[in-house]
């Protein structure tokens, strides 16, 4: 137990050293009385450019913590949270074979952890490559455009999110977060994310913290196995009788499916075997490219470049009430880059990405628009992924083929000009790009909704709609296109002992969240079965 106090305000200047003074002060005690400080939340205010300030959530100890939070009575000062148990009670249906997880991105990762942790001894299932050499499957696709379709920017180990900023943020209050955290800490990650506002890893150290968590996973009677495809479900009286991985049979009693959201193929397979799922809304859009130096004077002022300050970050939304859409920015990444994101032949997908250091030159955002099931054509549960692929083979075909990037400059995007050189802004796509209308491979709806978009945003961000502004089409794979329907356990209500998972199932947005629905999915099955007798 620990007492929390909010709100302990730093301005630039003061150093992290005064938060145990200041904890005394608003706590009335000694500053003897405080206790093995920790700091749980650190976060900017940049409200006003002049006096920016930086406020902490802290916990401290305390010989007579209830005591003190009851005769304070400060909304600031409360009893600190239970943390997150991982003991759970074990039910006593017996599997027959160990859990299969499918999927070795963050949702696939925690839940094949946790079964390790527990004694289930799972078999883990990855379509794609080891991450590091995934990272040259990868790299090589950047620099000559030649695709590896079963391990890129969407499959592999680590998921899409190991080529993306490495974004820890989520808007779910779960304490598994806080377990999530502290694991990735354990395995490589900076302590700073446990308490940053806004933390992020970067593709860079993320990789080594997804190997690190393999490893402990594999050291506690998991077994891993990349480059292997779930290709097939064998199914008996509404029931999981095996799986198909590659061309082996493998018996299976319960399988997670946490898949991604760009397992296109995997969708089908699932459709086919009359797994109930149904389209959900997603959006589209495009890549935003300013100067980083734009976004830093805009958000911090004089201030800008000052030591104690990151890269400024931006978060923008717009609604647009004569086309009755959401415009909003998406996966921004401050000094960061522009990828290619492709997982299908002959469709261009581009993505945003950061090192950990977020140094590059440019800030980058998606900018996209809501698209819904209205806007599909066809009834299917798969109408979204397939207007997905309609736009994306739009662009492909626009950028001129080897995976170039369609580019126009804003300004020329507002007047409907095709552009015809550079500004200020250099593309950080590759491998390449060409200046192209990209109204020729979006919908209509969509870029006129940017273009009302753009024009609200440099009222709040000035210069965000500047002339010499790159966009680099285009964005698609915000979230999954469709959402496998689940029970109350979690549990498919067409298939007893799949469970769906994560960002790919339609029950996350993010690295955190599908995460932390890697840990519910598991802590139901734990809740169902035991781990008695399981082969090791």
């Amino acid at each position: 137990m620990a007492i929390r106090i909010n709100n302990i305000i730093l301005n630039i200047e003061e150093d992290i050293t005064l938060l145990s003074q200041k904890a005394a002060k608003k706590l009335n005690v000694p500053l003897g009385e405080i206790k093995n400080l920790k700091i749980v939340k650190e976060s900017i205010d940049a409200r006003r450019k002049n006096s920016i300030k930086f406020n902490y959530c802290i916990d401290i100890e305390h010989e007579d913590e209830k005591r003190l939070v009851d005769k304070l009575n400060d909304k600031d000062v409360k009893l600190e949270a239970p943390a997150y148990n991982e003991d759970t009670r074990f039910g006593n249906e017996i599997l027959r074979s160990r859990p299969v997880v499918v999927g070795l991105g963050p949702a696939g990762l925690f839940a094949a952890l946790l079964l390790a942790r527990k004694g289930y001894a799972p078999l883990v299932i990855e379509r794609g490559e080891s991450v590091h050499k995934r990272t040259e499957s990868v790299e090589k696709f950047w620099r000559e455009g030649k695709l590896n379709l079963q391990s890129n920017v969407q499959f592999g180990e680590g998921g899409a999110g190991a080529f993306s900023d490495g974004k820890l943020t989520t808007r779910i209050k779960d304490n598994r977060c806080d377990y999530i955290l502290e694991t990735m800490v354990k395995a490589g990650a900076p302590e700073e994310i446990i308490y940053r506002g806004k933390p992020h890893v970067g593709t860079d150290i993320l990789k080594d913290v997804v190997k690190n968590i393999r490893e402990e996973i594999i050291s506690l009677g998991g077994e891993v196995r990349f480059n292997s495809q779930l290709k097939d479900i064998i199914i008996k009286y509404d029931k999981i009788k095996a799986v198909i991985i590659n061309d082996e049979e493998i018996p299976c009693d319960v399988l997670i499916m946490a898949i991604g959201h760009s397992s296109r193929d995997t969708y089908e397979m699932l459709y086919n075997k009359n797994i109930f799922m149904e389209p959900k809304p997603f959006a589209i859009g495009v890549r935003v490219e300013h100067p980083q130096g734009l976004i830093d004077s805009n958000q911090y002022g004089s201030m800008a470049g000052h030591p104690k300050l990151r890269a400024a970050d931006y978060r923008l939304t717009y609604n647009s009430k004569s086309l009755n859409r959401s415009v909003y920015s998406f996966c921004m990444c401050p000094g960061g880059l522009v990828v290619a994101a492709a997982s299908e032949e002959d469709r261009l997908v581009t993505n945003g990405m950061s090192y950990h250091a977020r140094d590059k030159e440019n800030a980058n955002s998606a900018i996209v628009v809501s698209v819904s099931p209205e806007d599909f054509q066809g009834n299917s549960p798969l109408s979204g992924m397939e207007f997905q692929r309609h736009y994306e083979g739009l662009a492909y075909k626009l950028g001129g083929g080897g995976y170039q990037a369609p580019v126009q400059l804003l300004g020329d995007f507002l007047k409907d000009n095709v552009s015809r050189k550079l500004g200020k802004v250099t593309p950080s796509y590759t491998p390449g790009y060409e200046f192209r209308d990209l109204r020729k491979c979006l919908p209509l709806y969509v870029t006129d909704a940017l273009k009302e978009g753009f024009k609200d945003f440099n009222n709040k961000i000035k210069g965000f709609a500047d002339n010499d502004t790159i966009l680099t089409g285009i964005e698609t794979r915000t979230s999954a296109p469709l959402r496998i329907i689940r029970n109350d356990h979690l549990e498919s209500i067409s298939l007893q002992g799949l469970y769906p998972c994560g960002e790919g199932a339609g029950y996350a947005g993010g690295i955190i969240s599908a995460a932390v629905d890697g840990l519910k999915v598991v802590e139901s099955i734990m809740g169902k079965y035991s781990c008695q007798g399981l082969y090791r």
